[in-house]
């Protein structure tokens, strides 16, 4: 099943429950964190990713109640040379609220330790600037990710079986091309707009203990128009909708659940080729890897979180809605494969 939400609808019921399934083309899902009732157990992010295939940039903040940080990393998938930064705050369960809403205009602003963030969207853009320190010296990020008023996303509510106060809310947003700079130290590096890609990745819920998930995303220029995926799977309760979608010209196509031909992480296979396939067959592609972004770690299998997202060349096809097929030829594109516990 794929239900579209239409119609915009309260995600809560007065008892906290999830009173809403399934996905959107905007976010149509009114979120009020004071209805949720196990606020220690909330998390919410915004977590933007922005690359031109040499470069990889991530800026995050997020709050998962017993704490907040403001992370930045700047990754050379080139060489692996990497600077990362984060600023953390505890206990901030009623404190350091993100904005509720994913893409309706709205700021937010952190400053703490020598490290400062703010993100600001607007009707056709989404700003996002960082400073702080990554050993030792200044980094810096300056990003401006534009996209037209009319353009769609993908926003969908994941319920979790037997857990009707547990829910996953998100909105993706990519397909934004991207300009700016990072400055490490003396070094400075240039983002245009014509070869980089800017995704937001926003999240609000409440989840199990222990999770793990699929999540691959991409954009590129097809035709001079510009075209790009969303897949994630593996979290939550799927049989409402499935957070799986191509992109085209500001255009939302739903597609259906989506898998991986073979789990990557066997016999050291996560730089081994990927082959990717949706049920209805409207999504087959085949992700060559040349770079993993190997992070976290599972301590005692019981907190924390351990992370492969793998960047590579992507090659096949997608079917848009009206029964165009497009050919995906060496798209540069990533898809990570996470466990969580907390």
């Amino acid at each position: 099943m794929q239900k579209e939400i239409t119609l915009r609808t309260e995600l809560l019921d007065k008892d906290g429950n999830l009173a809403v399934c399934g996905w959107a083309r905007r976010n149509l899902f009114v979120y009020d964190r004071s209805l949720v009732k196990r606020r220690r157990r909330l998390k919410e992010w915004d977590f933007y990713q922005a690359s031109d295939g040499d470069m990889l940039v991530q800026v995050n903040f997020f709050n998962i109640a017993i704490a907040s940080a403001a992370t930045a990393a700047v990754i050379d998938m080139r060489t692996g040379e990497r600077a990362e930064c984060a600023s953390i705050t505890l206990g901030t369960v009623n404190r350091l609220h993100l904005p509720e809403v994913s893409d309706k205009p709205n700021e937010f602003s952190y400053s703490k330790g020598g490290v400062s963030l703010r993100f600001v969207t607007t009707e056709n853009s989404r700003k996002v600037t960082f400073s702080g320190k990554a050993k030792g010296k200044p980094l810096t990020v300056e990003l401006e990710m534009e996209f037209e008023p009319e353009d769609e996303n993908i926003t969908i509510v994941t319920p979790f079986k037997g857990m009707p106060d547990r829910f996953f809310l998100t909105t993706k947003h990519n397909c934004m091309p991207c300009k700016g700079r990072v400055t490490y130290g003396e070094k400075t590096y240039e983002f245009a707009p014509d070869r980089t890609f800017g995704v937001l990745d926003w999240g609000r819920g409440v989840w199990p203990h222990k999770n793990e998930w699929y999540w691959g995303n991409g954009a590129t220029y097809i035709d001079g128009k510009r075209f790009g995926f969303e897949i994630t799977w593996k979290i939550g309760d799927e049989s409402h909708a499935t957070e799986t979608c191509l992109f085209f010209d500001g255009k939302a196509h739903k597609i259906g659940a989506v898998d991986v031909e073979k789990f990557p992480g066997t016999d050291g296979g996560w730089m081994k080729p990927w082959h990717f396939i949706s049920e209805d067959g409207r999504f087959d592609v085949t992700m060559t890897p040349f770079f993993d972004n190997d992070t976290g770690v599972i301590v005692f299998g019981q907190l924390g979180m351990k992370t492969h997202q793998v960047h590579g060349l992507w090659n096949g096809y997608a079917v848009l809605d009206d029964g165009r097929k497009i050919d995906i030829k060496d798209m540069y594109a990533f898809c990570e494969y996470v466990v969580n516990a907390w």
